[in-house]
């Protein structure tokens, strides 16, 4: 398959956990806006539709793609469809924030051939979203979930993170039954990353937060895999879970090792053995393609031994796993190590994790990897 991601560099604010390439009102000034990011992203697509071909999912993320608003988002679908076109049952995603959405705002997207939603909820409980810098009140997350599946859409998703400092067991829990009351297809769960730069890292490196905590991340993620599997969700990768037919083909393309392009300002793409990424700042961005230049700031070529560690270093974390021939011969003592010791499966002439292996399934990757180049 083929994807398109669309990068949307805006936020209100700033979560005091994020890295991400994303900009608020006060740190752009003048130097750039939605509009101006607007028109340069269709110079960007129309300049790149010759090298790729009809895409099988359109993913919008950000950043907060929802500050475009309905128009916004379709104005960005319509460019899409116009430069590399869509293909017969195209997914098309879009991220949205709780708070800058509306049944309104959803009725807009199914009209302009949005098929999913994703909605950043990362917790039910008021003190975690304070530690997490994060805007929305606890319950907002539900409701724009609701609002979304009433306006028509089958595919829904929420976002958590756990393992945030001063999070408990209950919160977890409580965040659980919210998720499960929302009447969601698909729930990702992301252990909290403290992040080199981040306010959060300025908090733990001055002692006014606790650093997480590997051994919480285990207890946390069985809770969540545990009721969510409970509940009629299975995990098809290692953070994400789905009721049958709510997967995400766009995320299984960089899963599957597919090719996709990535629009706007930081965007990464990746075509066959090639892999490049736009300029970052939306000033820059937009000045760039102006010239009637493609924004690309760096770009590698990757050698057989990138393409087989990247296949290998995501592919495992898919429930269904990985070829066994895809392990070199050195590596076979290794994944018969796991398989012993109840990390690892065969199923097949595939090799896959088992329930024990998902929490420490970079921990095997690495063995694997390491065993390989000796």
């Amino acid at each position: 398959m083929f994807g398109v991601y669309v990068h949307v560099p805006f936020c209100s604010t700033r979560c005091g956990y994020c890295d991400f390439n994303t900009y608020t009102p006060g740190e752009l000034g003048t130097s750039a806006s939605p509009a101006s990011y607007l028109d340069a992203l269709g110079r960007e697509l129309a300049l790149a539709a010759p090298q790729g071909r009809p895409a099988d999912t359109v993913f919008i993320g950000g950043g907060t793609p929802s500050l475009l608003g309905a128009a916004g988002l379709t104005r960005v679908l319509d460019m899409v469809r116009d430069s590399f076109g869509l293909a017969p049952g195209a997914e098309v995603t879009t991220e949205s924030n709780p708070e800058s959405v509306s049944p309104e705002f959803f009725s807009g997207l199914l009209e302009a051939g949005f098929t999913r939603v994703s909605l950043g909820m990362q917790s039910a409980s008021s003190s975690v979203l304070r530690v997490l810098d994060r805007t929305h009140t606890p319950g907002r997350a539900v409701d724009a979930a609701r609002e979304a599946r009433a306006a028509g859409f089958d595919h829904v998703n929420l976002d958590m993170i756990y393992g945030t400092p001063t999070e408990t067991d209950d919160d977890v829990r409580r965040t659980l039954d919210a998720v499960l009351s929302a009447d969601v297809d698909h729930v990702s769960a992301y252990s909290l990353i403290v992040e080199d730069g981040t306010a959060m890292a300025r908090k733990v490196r001055r002692g006014e937060l606790p650093a997480p905590d590997e051994d919480v991340y285990a207890d946390r993620y069985e809770i969540i895999s545990s009721r969510l599997e409970e509940s009629g969700f299975d995990w098809y990768e290692v953070s994400n879970w789905a009721r049958p037919g709510g997967e995400c083909r766009h995320n299984e393309i960089y899963w599957r090792d597919g090719d996709w392009w990535g629009a706007g300002p930081g965007a990464h793409s990746h075509l066959g053995n090639r892999r490049f990424h736009n300029v970052k700042h939306p000033a820059r961005y937009a000045s760039v393609l102006a010239a009637g230049e493609l924004p690309i700031a760096g770009e590698e070529l990757l050698s057989d031994a990138d393409r087989h560690t990247e296949k290998l270093m995501l592919g495992l974390r898919l429930r269904d796993g990985i070829p066994a021939g895809w392990i070199a011969p050195e590596g076979h003592a290794v994944v018969e190590k796991h398989v012993a010791g109840g990390l690892l499966r065969h199923v097949g002439d595939r090799i896959a994790l088992t329930d024990a292996g998902r929490l420490l399934a970079d921990g095997i990757i690495t063995d694997i990897l390491v065993a390989e180049e000796a």
